[in-house]
């Protein structure tokens, strides 16, 4: 029997998995929803491409982070061939890490005066 991950053990996330997983927080979305909520979001300063994008939803499927859904818009809003992600609840609390671990590492730039114009907290 295989144990279950810690939260530790799964993080650093790697910058597009946050990202889906930011994406996927605010709820389910198809792939090109993700790919167009990531650069909305970041201001054009992220793009996933689409290899990326799938090979880690692959992954985020495999580490229950995320999984796909049956649940579907109207059928005259959605594309037969798209298929929806919903972030599960290990993957809220991986992401809330995530979150929690980045603040940290800006609190510490802050503190080394290397955030410009930004005194430290």
């Amino acid at each position: 029997m295989t144990a279950t991950p810690s939260l530790d053990d799964l993080l650093p996330v790697r910058p597009a998995e946050f990202q889906i997983l930011l994406s996927l927080a605010e709820g389910d979305r198809h792939g090109y929803g993700i790919i167009l909520d990531t650069e909305e979001r970041t201001a054009g300063g992220m793009r996933i491409d689409v290899t990326t994008l799938y090979r880690a939803l692959k992954r985020m499927v495999a580490a229950d982070l995320v999984r796909e859904t049956d649940r579907r818009p109207a059928p005259d809003a959605d594309d037969e061939r798209r298929r929806y992600y919903r972030i599960t609840s290990l993957g809220r609390r991986v992401a809330k890490a995530e979150a929690r671990r980045l603040a940290e590492l800006v609190r510490a730039a802050r503190g080394a005066r290397l955030l410009d114009g930004v005194e430290p907290a």
